[in-house]
């Protein structure tokens, strides 16, 4: 019988046990999977990377589309109804990019990476995409450079207690320490007119490792693209935001666009970089910022003086997403979405054609099944996606275009990107974290004779974690933003990685041969990736009640709460500190006493919040997971399993408002969201933590207030699921 929503097969008491399936169906979907496992053909991966990644193929180009049609048909073939939905999307193209330092001596940035020697595909010349920074601004500008080290708000602070101000100057940070979009966006903020990144070597180059092709890191004329989009505000098309850019959408001016950057932005290489660092005088850096260059780290300003000038061809591109439906048995309007994005910034053999081949071998796997008449119960829609690199747009762009339909339809979305050799990485929805570490514990790491889950957990214990398999909560940076925190559906995030490091990272240099070299030789992991997601898809898929199982996510929710409170009280201690410290004269000032510098002054006490609300929530949560957790689906009639699988899967969507976060309404979910100030990293409690994190005590209080009622809406929801009875 099936005890309670879900079964415990870490427990010992049945070790073939899977959740939401009985002790018989758990046998076949155990053979199932065996039968799965047995077609996984890892050449099929390599022969398909090669063919994807044989030319580059971003956002627009004919190559990606010609990748799309060639996907569609092996879909097709495989026994998939396919399609290509296209949405018109805003992309910019590098025009002019200039970068010269004009003092204390002249040079002119080369902004180009060399082509190495036994990499063909590096050496083809103008049909490789520029290194810049999609949707920067067009400009300009002239000024002295200031050193801002990673360019993020800790970094500022330690400016400002130097009394050095970036206005009117032009600011070269470090790639690290933040996603690349908060660099510039906060430099604006702070009056800056420009902005440099550069990889430094210690992080991203000779420090960590040989460099390409000697060995896998960033050689010196190594450039890493990407986009600034102020995608904390919101992913997707610049011009649509909230709806799809179908040919005939509504769309912004470009000038309105809130999405594209205030000042203009450009990547360069170390070798690039190092004139320009070399030319700076002021304040020698601080430990901490000192990168990997032979010449001491000043901060500036000046006397180096820089001239940025870019300018964009700005159109509507055509972005394809491939979409690939295998229409279930027994439920064909509930709907497993699985995903990985098609588009390059050049070549992406790793990111994101790794991800791509082994999302591919898994839905061949799938519809070979389904014609030898295994079927899923459940409909599987697998997506390739295009324009995910500047932006997240073709994945935004269809769910917006889909919004209504996919909440009603939609079980969960399951999404992976680049992959590499090493160590199972998952993040997502913790109501999926038991299936998730059943699925974990069933599949065999490539280079050991344990699971994927037994060699996580053993790589935690080295790095003095404990022993518990978790999710990490999702930020953003791939495809299932828009699902998790726009739509409210379940969502994970996976893939391989821990030994595969380079510096290939969107480069010239992420190539086929880059990668069989040293990511993944042999495409080991990306068969492993294909046995994992093969297998939360299919047990999503056939499971007779959907495998949700809310008692980690309460004590999630309760973990995070703690935090939040936590750092009330530490920033409450750390102003009452500064403040005493000020009124005794006992401040430390400068290093250099010659040197004036701002007087400190007595900050703004924080006040006492009251989180009793949320503290009560989140109790009334724990009792109510307690008894839903003790439903017996065993006894229940089909009707009833229905009944309960059609609440389960809308679970998700009761952690998320109407009104969405605080000035950025397109992030819904109330429990996940992107820092305003981190990009990619997640801040989770969003509302409350960032209200409290930037000082603002009336938000603080009034998103405790919205945020408890969230959570006491999802105890209501978990009623109506214990009340589905025998």
């Amino acid at each position: 019988m099936i005890t309670g929503l879900f079964l415990l097969a870490a427990s010992g008491l049945n070790a073939q046990a899977i959740s939401g399936f009985s002790p018989e169906a758990a046998k076949k979907q155990r053979q199932l999977e065996a039968t799965f496992d047995e077609s996984l053909k890892k050449e099929n991966l390599d022969a398909w990377m090669q063919r994807m990644a044989a030319e580059p193929h971003w956002v627009g180009t004919d190559y990606g589309a010609e990748n799309a049609r060639w996907m569609k048909e092996q879909f097709e073939s495989w026994g998939y109804d396919a399609r290509i939905d296209t949405y018109q999307v805003l992309f910019p193209y590098p025009r002019v990019r200039l970068l010269e330092m004009t003092a204390p001596e002249r040079y002119t940035a080369t902004l180009e990476a060399v082509a190495v020697e036994g990499d063909p595909y590096t050496a083809q010349g103008e049909a490789l995409l520029p290194s810049y920074n999609a949707f920067s601004t067009d400009g300009d500008v002239e000024a002295e450079l200031v050193f801002v080290n990673y360019g993020v708000p800790s970094d500022y602070e330690e400016l400002e207690k130097l009394g050095i101000d970036v206005r009117g100057k032009i600011v070269i940070a470090k790639y690290y320490g933040s996603w690349r979009g908060i660099k510039p966006k906060l430099a604006a903020e702070k009056g800056a007119i420009g902005c440099i990144i550069y990889s430094d070597p210690e992080d991203d180059g000779y420090y960590q490792g040989d460099v390409y092709p000697e060995g896998a890191f960033k050689n010196s004329t190594g450039v890493q693209r990407g986009s600034v989009m102020d995608m904390p505000l919101y992913p997707g098309d610049v011009l649509t935001p909230g709806y799809g850019a179908t040919e005939d959408a509504d769309r912004l001016d470009r000038q309105e666009a809130p999405t594209i950057t205030k000042i203009p932005v450009l990547p360069i290489s170390y070798a690039d970089a190092e004139p320009l660092l070399r030319a700076l005088q002021g304040p020698v850096a601080q430990a901490s910022w000192r990168g990997a260059l032979p010449l001491t780290y000043h901060i500036g300003p000046g006397p180096a003086r820089v001239r940025l000038k870019l300018e964009f061809e700005w159109s509507l591109q055509p972005a394809h997403n491939v979409i690939a439906t295998l229409k279930g048995s027994e439920f064909p309007d509930q709907w497993v979405i699985r995903g990985n994005h098609h588009d390059a910034w050049v070549h992406g053999a790793s990111d994101p054609v790794s991800g791509m081949v082994a999302l591919m071998e898994e839905a061949r796997a799938v519809g070979q099944l389904a014609k030898k008449g295994n079927r899923p119960k459940r409909t599987l829609v697998y997506c390739a996606w295009d324009a995910e690199e500047p932006g997240l747009i073709g994945s935004t762009e269809w769910v917006e275009d889909h919004l209504p339909e996919l909440r009603e339809k939609a079980v969960a979305y399951v999404n992976t990107d680049g992959n590499g050799r090493g160590f199972l990485g998952v993040g997502g929805s913790h109501s999926l974290q038991t299936m998730v570490s059943e699925v974990a514990g069933d599949v065999p790491d490539p280079q050991t004779d344990v699971s994927v889950k037994e060699r996580r957990i053993a790589a935690q214990l080295t790095r003095g974690s404990d022993a518990d398999f978790e999710l990490s909560a999702l930020g953003s940076g791939s495809d299932y933003t828009p699902f998790i925190q726009h739509a409210g559906i379940a969502s994970l995030n996976l893939g391989f990685g821990g030994e595969s490091s380079g510096g290939e990272y969107h480069t010239i240099y992420d190539t086929y041969p880059h990668y069989t070299r040293f990511k993944d030789p042999g495409f080991q992991y990306g068969v492993a990736l294909a046995k994992t997601a093969g297998r939360i898809v299919l047990r999503l898929a056939n499971a007779e009640v959907l495998p949700f199982d809310f008692k980690p996510w309460q004590a999630t929710v309760s973990g995070y709460l703690d935090e939040v409170m936590e750092t009330a009280d530490k920033l409450r201690k750390e102003v009452e500190q500064h403040n005493k410290l000020v009124a005794r004269n006992a401040y430390t000032l400068a290093a250099d006493p010659t040197k004036p510098m701002p007087k400190p002054e007595i900050k703004a006490a924080v006040p006492y919040l009251d989180f009793s609300p949320l503290q009560n929530a989140v109790a009334s949560l724990k009792d109510r997971v307690e008894e839903v957790s003790k439903l017996d689906t065993a006894s229940l009639s089909k009707a009833q399993k229905e009944r309960l699988n059609q609440l389960l899967m809308h679970a998700e969507q009761q952690l998320t408002s109407p009104e969405g976060l605080p000035r950025r309404s397109w992030y819904k979910h109330q429990i996940y969201a992107p820092g305003f100030y981190t990009g990619y990293g997640v801040k989770t409690l969003p509302g409350v933590r960032e209200a409290i994190e930037q000082k603002n005590w009336e938000e603080a209080e009034s998103q405790i207030e919205k945020l408890a009622g969230t959570l006491n809406g999802m105890a209501e929801y978990l009623r109506k699921i214990q009340e589905v009875q025998p």
